[in-house]
């Protein structure tokens, strides 16, 4: 993955805090996919908010080192495998 690439959000995906979760649901046809949501944790919830269209993965791969205080090689490896995980949420 190049660390300058800039991602945007799916806008047919919504994300949702429920208890102590976060989920993102994909809506099809303005009905939620209930077979694919996708359940974060605090970390991968504040990734997901950093995606916004301006800032590249490295931008958010340092913010993540700054708010939850782990060194750059601990981050650069959380944060690739979540945009692994959650592509089929992004644009």
């Amino acid at each position: 993955m190049q660390l300058d690439k800039i991602y945007n959000k799916n806008p047919e995906v919504v994300s949702r805090k429920v208890s102590d979760e976060f989920i993102l649901v994909p809506l099809s046809d303005d009905i939620a996919d209930m077979d694919s949501i996708y359940t974060m944790n605090e970390v991968g919830a504040f990734i997901w908010e950093q995606i916004n269209g301006e800032q590249s993965v490295q931008e958010i791969i340092d913010h993540v080192v700054n708010e939850f205080e782990v060194d750059e090689h601990e981050a650069k490896s959380d944060v690739l495998a979540f945009f692994d995980d959650i592509r089929i949420f992004l644009k």
